[in-house]
């Protein structure tokens, strides 16, 4: 077996390789979380990493199993040890509800508290107006979130008359 393995084992390869990648993270029997990868590679050398490539798809659920908001990128990785994913390139988060959308080049999603964040340049666009910012702190919905250093015009829909 030594043998077959000198030949046959690099530890740079992938322990596991998948395409058209579907897991589902479900609490009591109810999904919670859905995700989709063209294809994906799960390495177990010295941290246990799930990389996800040519396009993900996270879709997180209500309470009663509606989908209230997807999260869209090109490349992603699922830290499981973390309990984190980092998404990058080209990534979306739509709430439907809300008809929102966050637009940035990287987030983080901390699977523990359902956080999503950011650092990166973010535009949330919003039936009300465009925002810009430094980055964003929301829950993984979508309903609610603190943009960094703000930066856009809001429709309001009220006139405020200043005397």
């Amino acid at each position: 077996m030594s043998s077959v393995q000198k030949v046959s084992y690099n530890s740079s390869n992938p322990d596991e390789s998948t395409q058209d990648l579907h897991l589902i993270y479900s609490d009591y029997g109810f999904a919670r979380v859905e995700i989709f990868a063209a294809k994906s590679q799960t390495f177990r050398n010295k941290k246990h990493i799930t990389k996800m490539y040519d396009s993900i798809r996270v879709n997180f659920f209500s309470n009663d199993g509606v989908v209230v908001s997807r999260l869209t990128a090109l490349y992603g990785e699922i830290d499981h040890t973390a309990s984190k994913i980092i998404v990058r390139d080209s990534v979306r988060l739509t709430n439907f509800a809300k008809n929102q959308t966050l637009e940035t080049e990287a987030l983080i999603w901390n699977q523990n508290d359902s956080t999503i964040y950011s650092v990166s340049q973010v535009i949330v666009k919003t039936p009300k107006g465009i925002f810009y910012g430094d980055g964003i702190r929301t829950k993984q919905d979508f309903s609610y979130y603190e943009i960094t250093n703000p930066k856009g015009s809001i429709q309001l829909e009220k006139e405020i008359k200043l005397d």
